[in-house]
């Protein structure tokens, strides 16, 4: 299964839709900043699963009590999806990891920073921040899985839309 992750996409929907476009991903998660990006995405993609948390810039962007933290099973893997802002991750990630680790989850997936990072912690851990899909023409998150594990997990920027195709 292929699972697409945006996030800090402010209104600017053109790369979004080149990553599904191009990827073709089973589901997609966005990570805020802005919600309606999302809901856009999947009225757009209606065959296309679509998980959304709110940003700091979504107070007014989503319906009242929008969980601002999902944390559940997404290709046979469990995934803690947060924007990050609550985790203070401008400053450090460790709160955000610890809180991922407590929920047994397999990656966290955060945004906020609009710095692109994916990496492996020692212990298995997956950590994506698929970095701002609306500035500096773009960035996403690309997550495969199979039988229950992780089997890949990288950033995509625009140059490599081509490759995918």
């Amino acid at each position: 299964m292929k699972i697409l992750v945006l996030s800090d996409s402010h209104s600017a929907l053109r790369f979004m839709r080149s990553c599904v476009d191009a990827v073709k991903p089973d589901a997609i998660i966005h990570l805020g900043d802005h919600y309606d990006d999302a809901q856009a995405l999947a009225e757009e993609y209606p065959h296309i699963p679509v998980h959304a948390v709110p940003g700091n810039c979504d107070r007014f962007r989503c319906p009242p009590g929008t969980h601002e933290v999902l944390c559940y099973d997404v290709g046979g893997v469990r995934l803690f999806m947060t924007h990050g802002h609550r985790h203070n991750v401008k400053f450090d990630t460790a709160w955000l990891l610890a809180d991922a680790r407590s929920k047994q989850a397999a990656a966290v997936l955060y945004g906020h920073t609009h710095v692109a990072d994916c990496r492996r912690e020692k212990d298995g851990l997956w950590v994506l921040n698929p970095g701002s899909s609306g500035y500096g023409g773009g960035s996403a998150g690309l997550i495969e899985t199979g039988d229950g594990t992780i089997t890949a997990c990288r950033l995509l920027m625009p140059g490599d839309m081509e490759e995918i195709i």
